[in-house]
């Protein structure tokens, strides 16, 4: 939700905010295209109009200009627990940068494109490194957390530059793939790297002096998730009936509920996923659509290919096809992403890292190493975000000089995995059938056949398509 923004009075109480898939402003996003300065946003600041700041700041004045008259202060929305936590306002160049208002060379509030779009400057709060200590704990905060008052509230940053962070990535031309309920495949660089054809998005990373360009690939977490819930789901209850541990965990002053113990039912979805071949038999889960920031249309998920009169696509074989098309489809975007990312940067990549979520399995980061070819390393902390959180706190607290020190005293690897020459072969045509098919079926959304899953405001249909 980086991109969402808080509107704040003289004394720093919210009146207004808005998460970053807030489709309101889409008419406001449609003038910046048409009057040519969602270009301008995009070279100077990296990104599209869909789900910047811009047109909802353009949006307010229009439709509520007591608000915008009433605002003192702006922050991101992931800013605003600093804000609560020590009363005072301020962002990082990561998360500052995902409002579409930086400058990226220079790492800060773009004082053109806000005179340009007409914004009131003084509402800016000021950029902080990442690790700089902003304030402490209020007592206030204090009461309603059960934090300590006094303790100290350290700078952070957004949510993918912190997995990178926490999984090492400290030096231009790192590759990471971020795989969570929304996927990042995303490049390191030392200078802003600016999609001409506006296909992905730049931003600044946490470390000072780099970059990163990412694609983002929609809902692979969340399809598994599906997956578990509804064709799995008996799975889920037998896991979930092997773990009879309950109680309650400390939180703050307060106490949770807490049930542990037992299975995980995506182990057991991974061992059947592991029974199926390589290319799940010819079924395709089409879930997410290569990046195209300017035209950010998402096309429904759906299966292709399940045929209903052979046996192997029966009972538990059947899920377990489902399953690997499903991780299979999450590699095949990242992919495509790593293709467009290549052509930017110049090279390729000699490995790359996977955490998150998907990462703490066996098969899905195979699939990964197998599909781009190219050894995969796995952090032993999988949550990197958290760990590159953490990260910051230390550098803040001065148990390290920088966040590159932190790093590298604290980032650990699990293990690398390695391609299989046999499944790199198999896999070169199936990734290209893949993509096809997700073309196929964006083209039914774009002549009105299928209606779209997601469009974001001020979305393109008339940019070329590149996958």
């Amino acid at each position: 939700m980086r991109e969402g923004i808080v509107l704040y009075d003289q004394g720093l109480r919210e009146i207004w905010a808005c998460p970053n898939v807030d489709a309101r402003a889409r008419q406001e996003a449609n003038r910046l295209v048409a009057e040519g300065l969602a270009e301008q946003i995009y070279e100077t600041g990296g990104d599209w109009v869909g789900i910047i700041s811009p047109p909802r700041l353009h949006w307010i004045a229009r439709h509520q200009p007591d608000v915008l008259e009433r605002t003192r202060h702006l922050s991101m929305i992931s800013d605003w627990v600093l804000v609560r936590l020590s009363g005072q306002i301020a962002t990082d160049p990561s998360v500052g940068s995902s409002s579409g208002l930086f400058d990226l060379r220079n790492r800060s509030w773009s004082r053109e494109l806000i005179a340009r779009l007409q914004l009131p400057e003084e509402i800016f709060p000021r950029v902080l490194a990442p690790g700089t200590v902003l304030g402490k704990v209020t007592a206030t905060a204090a009461s309603q957390t059960g934090l300590v008052e006094g303790t100290a509230v350290v700078v952070g940053g957004a949510d993918t530059q912190l997995a990178l962070l926490g999984s090492g990535g400290v030096e231009p031309g790192r590759l990471t793939v971020v795989a969570g309920t929304f996927w990042q495949t995303a490049l390191l660089s030392a200078t802003p790297l600016i999609d001409p054809v506006r296909r992905l998005r730049t931003l600044c990373h946490v470390v000072p002096s780099q970059w990163m360009t990412e694609g983002i690939g929609f809902l692979n977490g969340l399809a598994m998730r599906w997956l578990r819930d509804t064709v799995c789901e008996d799975m889920s209850r037998a896991a979930r009936a092997s773990s009879p541990e309950k109680g309650t965990v400390p939180l703050g002053r307060g106490t949770v509920p807490f049930s542990g113990g037992g299975r995980d039912p995506y182990d057991d979805m991974e061992r059947l996923a592991e029974q199926a071949p390589v290319g799940s038999d010819g079924v395709f889960a089409l879930v997410s659509d290569v990046m195209n920031a300017r035209r950010w249309i998402q096309a429904p998920t759906c299966f292709v290919g399940l045929d209903l009169g052979k046996v192997e696509h029966a009972g538990p074989r059947g899920k377990g096809l489902m399953i690997r098309a499903v991780q299979e489809s999450a590699a095949f975007t990242a992919w495509a992403h790593y293709q467009i990312l290549q052509e930017l940067w110049g090279h390729s990549a000699s490995m790359m890292v996977f955490c998150g979520g998907a990462s703490r399995g066996r098969l899905w980061p195979q699939i990964m190493a197998d599909v781009f070819d190219l050894p995969v390393q796995v952090p032993e902390v999988k949550e990197a975000t958290s760990l590159g959180a953490a990260l910051c706190a230390l550098v803040g607290l001065g148990e390290y000089a920088s966040l590159a020190e932190a790093a590298a005293a604290l980032v650990r690897w699990h293990r690398t995995v390695e391609p299989n020459p046999g499944h790199v072969a198999v896999y070169q045509p199936i990734v290209r059938m893949a993509l096809d098919l997700q073309r196929g079926l964006m083209e039914w959304v774009l002549s009105g056949r299928l209606r779209e899953m997601w469009q974001a405001a001020g979305a393109d249909a008339e940019a070329p398509y590149h996958p």
